[in-house]
């Protein structure tokens, strides 16, 4: 039996990917391999590819979120056993194969009622959303909020997540299409299309004062937007950069008082504590229903087309592997 991995050869375009067969590693000591059964996908791994956020060598396997069953167990592990259902996030890269040696403290047990594409492909974004929308500021009932990319996979958790925690939300979408989603997460109001004059529509909806907090994952000239639709005293977060580089940003448009954040959800889960944390808060979200929708399928030799429609900017919620 081998594992069939995805191989990043050198950071590039999709055609830098190769699909070969390993040989099986057995765990070591606090370690336990895992089958995976869906392997979730995020802006993050395209990151990766691209050299954006470099890798310490290649080839390399990228990914940060999958879900499976448990087939070995190393030494001093107690709290998994053959057969448990299971799914993990965050660093370090790794999770497009099929097998998987994981350290155990990474690992969470998967409740009966969650999927494990829902768990793939749902847990490293959940986690990110309660990073948002608890850590980075927290968001009460009342808040007004705005999401980009309100379709997507995160953007769709962040609109769910803020909705139950009572806020009113403004997303943004890119197109008609993608609208429907949005509206099915909870958005209140939806300002459509990148050529969309996003500062007048935000202060339009909220009588000229401004969101709460925003958070931005498109980079680009988007952010001076972003931050010019933010209240006196509130904050933006940038998240992303779908629309190019992050640009430096004048400390005048923070004036008066407000805030621009850039937290990172991989340095957050490089704490073990931290990261159990976020994981265990997730799942209890992805209990409850706020989960990220699947919007494609692929298997995992056709990583290079899953890139692909990510990047298009066609997909409407996440898009999953399947070994």
């Amino acid at each position: 039996m081998t594992n069939q991995v995805a191989l990043l050869v050198a950071p590039g375009e999709h055609g830098h990917f190769e699909i070969r067969d390993q040989a099986l590693v057995e765990p070591g000591e606090g370690q336990i391999r895992i089958r995976h059964q869906a392997i979730g996908t995020n802006f993050l791994d395209i990151y990766h590819r691209k050299g954006l956020y470099p890798l310490p060598s290649y080839p390399a396997v990228i990914g940060v979120e999958a879900a499976g069953i448990v087939e070995a167990v190393g030494s001093g592990v107690l709290e998994f056993a053959e057969g448990d259902r299971v799914a993990y996030a965050g660093p370090p890269v790794g999770a497009y194969a099929s097998w998987r040696i994981v350290e155990a403290e990474r690992v969470v047990k998967l409740p009966d009622a969650v999927a494990v594409k829902t768990a793939a492909t749902s847990l490293l974004k959940g986690m990110t959303a309660y990073m948002l929308l608890e850590k980075t500021y927290p968001v009460k009932a009342g808040d007004t909020i705005l999401v980009h990319a309100a379709a997507g996979g995160l953007g769709g958790l962040l609109v769910r997540g803020a909705k139950a925690r009572g806020a009113r939300v403004i997303g943004t979408v890119g197109s008609q299409e993608k609208a429907a989603a949005a509206l099915a997460s909870g958005a209140d109001h939806l300002i459509v299309g990148r050529d969309a004059d996003l500062v007048a529509e935000v202060h339009a909806l909220t009588g000229g004062r401004g969101v709460d907090v925003a958070y931005d994952g498109i980079g680009g000239g988007m952010l001076v937007k972003t931050v010019r639709s933010v209240r006196p005293f509130g904050t933006a977060a940038t998240i992303g950069q779908v629309g190019g580089p992050i640009p430096p940003i004048a400390v005048e448009e923070l004036r008066p008082g407000k805030s621009l954040s850039h937290p990172s959800i991989m340095a957050w889960c490089a704490d073990v504590a931290r990261y159990r944390e976020a994981a265990i808060s997730a799942l209890r979200a992805i209990e409850a229903g706020i989960v990220s929708q699947v919007g494609s399928e692929y298997r995992l030799d056709e990583v290079a087309a899953a890139h692909a429609e990510m990047e298009s900017g066609r997909s409407t919620g996440s898009i999953v592997l399947l070994p």
